[in-house]
């Protein structure tokens, strides 16, 4: 397999070509492992984001070496899949969109192989997967195969391998994301019903099942990101209106869910949507955004800004972002405003 090695040093608040992966991919997702290496999953391989048999195919990063290495394959090739790092070092992947259309079907990684888990109750392309506090997962939305928006949500219980039907959403999502709260409850934010872009939230409830709304966002968004922050409060950043990629947004917010409330916070410096996956919470409670944009942005919660930290040389759709061990972010791949899909990656130091 082509492994490139780092050419030039990692400079400070700045990020440089680091090695390319095998395969171009976008719309694919990057875990952590406990190895501290990064196992990239699956992914649209084809301009236009088309998927093809390199869609199964998965990659390890190497931090200590600075490569990517051939990873066992999945027994599908799909894209648009959510996964999320179970305990014991497993890694589940859940739904997304194979040659037949969004899929149901899940897999995990067991550390040397992908195995097939149980199936979930509704196919759904773009879902978010969730780990609660008790190590199950909690699925979210997406899409179906006729490409509606979903209400409902399911919870994966690693020791069974099996889904089950919890309490549904109080409206249908997509292009949403969610996040695990301090106090092991779950934020839904924002997304599109399938007719209108969505200003809502909603928190679940592992021990009740059920969802109930939560802050209202400021600003209407799909295809943002989401953080949670060190003090409980969840960092929202870009996203786009109804207008997709004429309406990408600068905008960013702070949700208290404690007070329900949301906090306007100044802008960043780069309009940016399609980055799900792309915004990480660094060593010092900042957080770095990395998607959408050649301009790399840090947030500062002592100050409620952003400050610029450093630039690559593409500004790609639907790349990720993982926080190594050591501190630095691994960014990988994605698409440009052409939709023509990349195998580029950075490593990008941090404070």
């Amino acid at each position: 397999m082509r492994a490139l090695l780092l050419a030039v040093p990692v400079l400070a608040t700045a990020a440089v070509p680091s090695v390319s992966l095998d395969t171009p991919r976008a719309v694919h997702t990057a875990t952590l492992l406990p190895s501290g290496q990064v196992l990239v999953i699956g992914g649209c391989t084809v301009d236009s984001c088309e998927l093809d048999a390199r869609g199964a195919t998965t990659e390890l990063f190497d931090p200590r070496t600075g490569r990517f290495r051939e990873g066992p394959r999945l027994s599908t090739p799909r894209d648009g899949h959510a996964a999320a790092a179970l305990r014991g070092g497993a890694v589940l992947v859940v739904g997304g969109w194979t040659p037949a259309g969004a899929t149901a079907t899940a897999e995990r990684f067991d550390g040397t192989r992908f195995v097939r888990t149980g199936s979930m109750r509704m196919a759904r392309g773009s879902p978010t997967a969730t780990v609660l506090r008790d190590g199950r997962v909690l699925v979210t939305g997406g899409e179906a195969r006729d490409n509606r928006k979903l209400r409902s949500a399911e919870l994966y219980d690693p020791r069974t391998g099996r889904f089950t039907p919890t309490g549904a959403m109080r409206l249908p999502r997509g292009a949403h994301v969610a996040v695990l709260l301090r106090d092991g409850r779950v934020l839904v934010i924002g997304g599109t019903d399938g007719d209108v872009v969505l200003a809502t939230t909603e928190v679940y409830d592992p021990k009740r099942g059920r969802f109930t709304p939560g802050p209202r966002l400021r600003v209407a968004r799909q295809k943002h990101a989401a953080v949670v922050l060190r003090d409980g409060r969840v960092l929202v950043v870009g996203g786009a209106d109804e207008r997709d990629f004429g309406g990408r947004l600068a905008s960013a917010e702070l949700l208290d869910v404690r007070r329900n409330r949301a906090i306007r916070v100044a802008p960043m410096s780069a309009r940016r949507y399609k980055l799900p996956d792309a915004a990480v919470l660094l060593a010092d409670g900042s957080v770095l955004v990395a998607g959408g944009a050649q301009e790399l942005e840090r947030f500062d919660p002592s100050r409620s800004r952003f400050v610029p930290a450093g630039r690559i040389d593409a500004a790609l759709a639907f790349s990720t972002a993982t926080r190594l061990r050591d501190g630095r972010v691994l960014v990988a791949g994605g698409y440009d405003e052409r939709i023509d899909v990349s195998a580029r990656a950075w490593l990008v130091s941090t404070p």
